[in-house]
């Protein structure tokens, strides 16, 4: 068996001897009893990383694992990083939390610590979703927000998601002070865990209320859903923390025919009847893909545990329910809104839409198409709400999105929004009834309209030191020799996010990308096919995005179409990995 390394065993020793409490010394000294050598130096190897996003991770014991002490630590460092950038000014956050085994402890964990800095906490009673969290720090004033969450990940996880002034996850250079300040902290004892009740102010219905009333004024079809309001929905929170606001946004917005997945509607961070809680995931949507067929229903909605993306289906034209891929419902809330807007003749020109580099480019030629203003951004979400703050006063957001299943629509919030998605996919789809229409045929005349266009995502796991090398390796041999073709069609332009340029094949003409710089590289090559390699940040992977296109003349020819565009899908990757 590998003995443990001197580094790692003088961690293990410091939280044995340590003012840690003797639960966890209890549970560190079972593992050293029992000669559990791989937990241990898992657990203790490393601190667990306050990366942009916060903390995820694995929950129990140990430096590198989620538990009171890493959650205290991180909010100590955010406490530093605050009462140094706003000396002498009164300070407040917000705090929520989702549905996870543990949460409800570290979102009071993360308000003692505030509160014992001299930080005033508005904190949520009870869970809800992330982006009323977002919503919270905004509507309050707060200089910066904590939810507890680690979204879609399975239950062993949990994970801390930290917010600047603006509502949004921090983003340079932000990101970078706070992750600092959280480095600097080299002792449990630095972090005052001695909660100030003084500090902390409890909330719940009364932002419920503002947020609801604030969602439900965006809405732009009343008529259609007045005339569809029986249109029968199927939900399910996945056992997360939708089942607080999105039954109730679907009421507000006039829909009376919604019915709840019952085994999965009781918040509980087991997720008992799913492997992951993940809408993404054909298996967490199969109780609720069952009840469609029972009551054949209209519409299936599905959120993740913290409720800011969702995942749909749809009845396609031979009857059978098929789930939406986060590019086409992303594509076909945009093409809805923009539609819907122009009906009633609300766009100015003076609005914009935003989505990611690796999202479907069907979002953009929908805008060109329309004469509204498009911007794209890294992935992540975070980078959408920079760009919504920047705008702010100045152009109006309609709505954006990203391919992994989160939308945002109207700017209450600095963050996917699977409440308000929610509300508004349900709208889409009575307008379209309405009309005489199906969700799914309203996606075949979004593709005849604009062009079939077809994503696919490919990962592959790359585990542990040589994993990492392996995938740096990978990215530095495209960097240099980039594939000549891809799928039979000449590869044009190459794009660098992190050397921030633009090459031109052919000509060799550079220029510049106006991005933060990040490890992508996108293939674009002369059909219009792009593929984009990216390492994940969260996870041991190399990620290749694929989309290509064709037009699409009638309905009709949608599967042959959509078959062709598959197999292009395949050869495009085969050259890829040649």
């Amino acid at each position: 068996m590998q003995a443990i390394d001197q580094s790692t065993q003088a961690t293990i020793n410091q939280w044995l001897n340590g003012n840690y409490d003797e639960n966890t010394k209890a549970e560190i000294q079972a593992l050293v009893d029992k000669d559990a050598t791989t937990e241990l130096t898992d657990a203790f190897y490393k601190s667990l990383e306050f990366g942009t996003g916060g903390l995820r991770g694995i929950m129990g014991a140990g430096s590198n694992r989620v538990n009171k002490y890493t959650i205290g630590t991180a909010t100590q460092g955010l406490a530093n990083y605050l009462n140094n950038k706003y000396p002498g000014e009164k300070i407040s956050v917000a705090i929520a939390h989702d549905s996870r085994n543990n949460s409800d402890f570290f979102a009071k964990t993360t308000a003692d610590v505030f509160s014992a800095n001299g930080i005033h906490v508005y904190f949520f009673s009870a869970l809800r979703p992330t982006p009323e969290l977002s919503f919270a720090v905004r509507h309050f004033g707060c200089k910066s927000g904590v939810m507890l969450t680690a979204s879609h990940n399975p239950k062993e996880y949990n994970g801390y998601k930290a917010y600047g002034a603006d509502g949004g996850q921090f983003t340079s250079p932000d990101d970078k002070l706070v992750i600092d300040e959280v480095n600097k902290i080299k002792s449990i004892d630095e972090v005052k865990f001695d909660r100030v009740e003084a500090n902390i102010e409890l909330i719940g219905e009364d932002v419920d209320k503002l947020y609801l009333d604030g969602i439900t004024a965006l809405s732009i079809s009343p008529d259609a859903i007045k005339r569809q309001h029986d249109l029968k929905i199927v939900y399910s929170p996945i056992h997360g923390t939708g089942i607080t606001l999105v039954p109730k946004a679907l009421e507000q917005f006039g829909f009376t025919n919604v019915t709840l997945v019952e085994e999965q509607s009781k918040p509980d961070g087991n997720f008992p009847t799913v492997v992951y809680p993940n809408p993404e995931e054909k298996e967490a949507l199969t109780l609720a893909m069952n009840k469609a067929k029972e009551i054949d229903a209209d519409l299936v909605l599905a959120t993740d545990p913290d409720a800011d993306r969702v995942g749909i289906a749809v009845k396609d034209n031979d009857g059978e329910w098929v789930l939406l891929n986060g590019n086409q419902t992303g594509s076909l809330l945009i093409n809805y809104i923009l539609s819907a807007w122009q009906e009633n003749g609300k766009l100015t020109g003076n609005e914009f839409v935003v989505s990611t580099i690796v999202t479907t480019s069907l979002i953009k030629a929908i805008c060109d198409a329309k004469n509204v203003e498009y911007f794209n951004t890294l992935t992540g979400f975070k980078w959408i709400g920079q760009i919504i703050t920047q705008l702010q006063g100045k152009k109006t957001f309609i709505a954006g999105g990203e391919e992994s299943y989160g939308y945002l629509i109207g700017d209450l919030v600095r963050d996917k929004d699977a409440v308000v998605s929610a509300a508004f996919i349900a709208e889409m789809t009575a307008y379209y009834k309405d009309k005489g229409n199906s969700l799914y045929d309203a996606l075949l005349d979004t593709y005849v309209e604009y062009g079939l266009y077809k994503e696919d995502l490919v990962s592959l796991t790359k585990k542990g030191k040589t994993g990492a090398e392996e995938i740096k390796a990978m990215m530095e041999k495209f960097r240099n020799n980039p594939p000549a073709s891809l799928g039979g069609s000449k590869v044009s332009v190459l794009k660098d996010y992190e050397l921030s340029q633009e090459t031109d094949l052919s000509t060799g003409k550079v220029t510049k990308l106006d991005y933060p710089t990040s490890d992508v590289l996108q293939f674009i090559t002369e059909d219009g096919s792009i593929v984009s390699a990216r390492p994940s940040g969260t996870e041991p992977k190399i990620k290749f995005y694929c989309s290509v296109n064709a037009p699409l003349a009638d309905r009709k020819d949608f599967k042959a179409v959509n078959e062709k565009l598959g197999d292009k899908i395949k050869a495009v990757m085969t050259d890829l990995q040649a």
